[in-house]
């Protein structure tokens, strides 16, 4: 089956987990955050989840330039929910990811964007490409944790990913959307 890459975008990243010298540092629990992506094959959408990744939290809402982000997925480790189909993203024409097992989220800048929003921008890089992008984060604080949640959309062809004919964005669409979920708790 011609499984893809589906939406093995995020990687990242994309998320925004916020670090930076001065701010509440927090450490994320893995177990209650997530980062998925979806795209859609022959106009169906499917979501994938990055089963590892590793996020460092450290922000205060009323200081948000203070912050900053750094987020690494596991490209290897996005599951579709059937092990055929994540070799076949895991492979050279997705992910590559024997060659390029990681992907990168790196903030250089965070905004507040009104109430609990903010505006994180920075550096993603999937395989050897780059590209700068901005986050909409929503931030919910609760007792002694912090939930960032919030979307991106991407291109997957900017990154290179999908080759031969996977290609082609008539049967794998062009446009991924990251989505993650990242809960910190304040230490």
């Amino acid at each position: 089956m011609k499984s893809s890459f589906y939406h093995c975008m995020a990687p990242v990243l994309v998320a925004a987990v916020l670090t930076a010298p001065g701010a509440a540092r927090a450490e994320v629990d893995l177990a209650k955050s997530s980062i998925t992506a979806v795209s859609k094959q022959m106009n169906v959408p499917i979501e994938g989840v990055f089963k590892k990744f590793s996020a460092r939290v450290s922000f205060d809402p009323a200081k948000p330039s203070a912050g900053s982000a750094l987020i690494t997925v596991d490209v290897g480790s996005y599951d579709l929910g059937d092990s055929s189909y994540n070799s076949q993203v895991a492979g050279k024409e997705w992910f590559d990811a024997r060659t390029y097992p990681t992907a990168t989220f790196a903030s250089s800048e965070i905004a507040a964007a009104g109430g609990n929003r903010y505006r994180v921008t920075g550096n993603l890089t999937i395989m050897v490409k780059s590209a700068i992008v901005t986050v909409p984060v929503t931030l919910t604080e609760r007792d002694h944790a912090q939930t960032l949640d919030g979307s991106m959309p991407i291109k997957r062809s900017q990154f290179d990913i999908g080759t031969g004919e996977w290609k082609d964005t008539s049967i794998v669409a062009d446009d991924v959307t990251i989505k993650f979920h990242l809960v910190a708790a304040k230490f």
